[in-house]
């Protein structure tokens, strides 16, 4: 039997015999197209990075329309959001979206397009009766997911002892990408970023809600924005609940799905106070990185949010340029995403997930998905997207928690919260939920109330993933120069063994997703990543490797020649416990004056061979077994070789240099010179 329905549904997309047929007339495509670089309508009118919205939206608009009389389209096709110079939204009414990308992809100036498809919350609310809190809205284990491992609480990340290294520094910014925050709740106050600039942004918060950006043919977006304006640089959550009458007629009818029902979630706020909640304040509760600072980027609204919102918004979050917004003054080194849907992760370029989390990663921002909560079966997008740190869900005892969903492209797994005691015989609720992941809320049940100290409790992978970012964001507090690829090794391998003992009677191994409903199992490392998250094992980590250094030994260690072999010997110096998996050696800069270099090149010694006179710079490189790396620079001078009654000379160091042989005609020059000088002044021989 189902635990939970999964929230990864496909917005778009109503299922048959469930949902009333839509007339032409209710129909609402939405397409994100990429034009190719030598179209004549990107030539014609260009998007400058620098443009205001309003021009940007006036080009978008100017392509639209050509496309639409290229394609003799009946409906009036609208621009929408840039992404780049030459991708954007494009809406047409009277059709489906999955229509418009047949008719748009035969276009000979489309490169690529695709429906803007909606994702949702990775959330999951659970709804059976014995459903209980504490007192206050605390759970009754308490933020039992933050505290060392035990026998009662096998899957805890023990962020207690990573506290002991750092709590986090504020120079490290997570991006928030959910449904906006609320700015005024008590244990979230201090943790965003201030502005003076309210003309940018409006709340006094740096921030921007992406949901509604010049959709002058979408009243879809608008109605999911919810806040009446559109995008705009204030990131506030007005709520996102949803009504029958939103399903049943409206803008968002084709949008939205009875399962969509509901109050306001306040996920952002929740996801918020995970990552960073103001901590050790007498107040409330703890977040993982209690100093690091906050940046929401609202892209979920009313039945989720449109993939270019999303993409629009990690892109800005990481600091880069998007058509018609302003540059983010405070770029992410961390976007948690607890959001998916389902579908595979295609495409390349702007325009696509891959494409996006390319340009991301590569400007040196970190991006956790979460892993979705179809109930075992596979991940979804952006999960399962390469570039990425994916986090399933474990229940306290470390099994896999049913909602999750499972597979390879999972890094790693940790605490998603899990609610009731089950009789393993009967499956009758047997106590009060013991074990759910406590957050900051909001008791609206639409718009937000003015209390602001209120706490509740979540379950889902979505509350697993902010348990990663946290971690993520102490880790670069200790060492700012990880990459993405470094943090994800580092976790992984960090991470601890999951238990094969401790579930409920009679579960068997989690096996590769399939069509069918998979709940409570043991995770195996093909399934639920790499382990459990640890996070003092991978701070403590990080920690260690500020510690390593690399050494070169030069031989000879001075008086190099040209035709002379040189030897070049490593040594590394690395953390408690850390030692040397691999060596590597790079010629930085050879002057194409080197022969026979990297002999033994994947060893700590080298060899190389000059073959004229100059300066080499070679560079020895260790990669310990974390997978991290340490290099050093070696700059070798070389003398041209000795000739009969000559000498010759030569040096290697750190700092380099220069020279070779004396010649006749070198020799007269500098003595001329030396004439312009006074009578003190001695030409100096070598």
């Amino acid at each position: 039997m189902r635990l939970i329905a999964s929230l990864l549904i496909l917005a778009a997309c109503a299922l048959p015999g469930l949902a009333p047929a839509q007339t032409s007339a209710t129909l609402e495509a939405r397409v994100i197209v990429r034009f190719k670089a030598d179209a004549d309508s990107v030539k014609a009118r260009r998007v400058d990075l620098r443009m205001a919205r309003a021009e940007v939206r006036d080009v978008a608009e100017f392509r639209a329309h050509g496309l639409g009389v290229r394609r003799g389209l009946a409906a009036a096709l609208h621009g929408g959001r840039s992404l780049d110079v030459r991708t954007q939204v494009i809406t047409a009414r009277g059709m489906d979206s999955a229509t418009l990308v047949r008719q748009l992809a035969k276009d000979a100036e489309v490169e690529f397009v695709a429906v803007d498809q909606r994702r949702r919350l990775a959330a999951v609310t659970p709804n059976d009766p014995l459903y209980a809190v504490g007192p206050g809205g605390q759970p009754a284990a308490g933020q039992w997911y933050l505290k060392a491992p035990s026998s009662d609480v096998v899957s805890s990340i023990n962020a207690t002892g990573a506290w002991d290294i750092t709590k986090g520094a504020s120079s490290v910014v997570v991006a928030v990408l959910d449904t906006g925050v609320l700015f005024g709740h008590e244990d979230l106050a201090g943790q965003f970023i201030r502005t003076t600039d309210t003309t940018t942004y409006p709340s006094g918060y740096v921030g921007y809600d992406m949901i509604g950006y010049g959709e002058s043919g979408s009243a879809a977006s608008i109605a999911s924005a919810n806040d009446g304006n559109g995008a705009d640089g204030d990131a506030s959550d007005p709520g996102d609940w949803v009504t029958s009458s939103d399903v049943s007629s409206g803008p968002l009818k084709s949008s939205c799905t009875s399962d969509d029902v509901g109050n306001s979630s306040w996920h952002g706020t929740h996801v918020a106070s995970l990552i960073a909640a103001s901590t050790n304040n007498g107040l409330g509760m703890a977040g993982v990185a209690w100093n690091v600072k906050l940046l929401p980027v609202r892209a979920l609204g009313k039945c989720g949010g449109y993939d270019s919102d999303i993409m629009a918004g990690m892109l800005w979050a990481a600091g880069l340029q998007v058509p018609g917004l302003p540059l983010n003054p405070n770029p992410a080194r961390v976007i948690n995403m607890s959001l998916g849907g389902t579908g595979s992760c295609s495409g390349s370029g702007s325009g696509t997930y891959p494409g996006t989390i390319s340009q991301v990663t590569t400007a040196g921002t970190t991006i956790v998905v979460a892993a979705g909560n179809s109930e075992g079966e596979a991940v979804g997008v952006p999960g399962n997207c390469s570039g990425v740190i994916t986090v399933a869900a474990l229940r306290q005892v470390g099994t896999k928690v049913g909602f999750s969903s499972i597979g390879s492209q999972v890094t790693l797994a940790a605490p998603g919260g899990n609610c009731v005691n089950v009789d393993p015989v009967t499956g009758a609720a047997t106590g009060p939920c013991l074990y759910p992941i406590l957050a900051a809320s909001n008791p609206g049940a639409q718009g937000p109330s003015s209390v602001n100290n209120y706490y509740d409790s979540g379950f889902g992978t979505s509350y697993s993933t902010p348990l990663v970012s946290g971690t993520v964001a102490l880790m670069l507090s200790v060492q700012p120069q990880l990459t993405p690829a470094d943090i994800k090794n580092l976790l992984q391998q960090t991470a601890r063994a999951f238990p094969t003992t401790g579930g409920t009677a009679g579960i068997s191994a989690c096996h590769a997703p399939t069509s069918t409903a998979q709940d409570e199992c043991y995770c195996t490392t093909s399934t639920c990543g790499a382990g459990m998250l640890d996070t003092n094992a991978a701070v403590a980590a990080v920690q260690a490797t500020n510690a390593g250094s690399v050494a070169i030994a030069v031989s000879p260690a001075s008086g190099a020649t040209v035709g002379q072999t040189i030897t070049l010997s490593a040594t590394a110096s690395l953390g408690t416990g850390r030692s040397v998996a691999s060596w590597s050696w790079t010629l930085v800069d050879g002057g194409g004056a080197v022969t026979g270099f990297a002999s033994g090149a994947s060893t700590a010694t080298a060899t190389l061979m000059p073959t004229a006179a100059g300066v080499i710079t070679v560079k020895a490189t260790a990669t310990d077994d974390l997978g991290l790396t340490y290099s050093m620079n070696s700059t070798i001078t070389v003398a041209a070789a000795a000739s009969s009654g000559g000498t010759s000379a030569g040096s290697s160091s750190s700092g380099g240099g220069g020279g070779g042989a004396f010649s006749p005609l070198w020799l007269l020059g500098l003595m001329l010179a030396c004439l312009l000088l006074t009578k003190k002044t001695r030409p100096q021989r070598g």
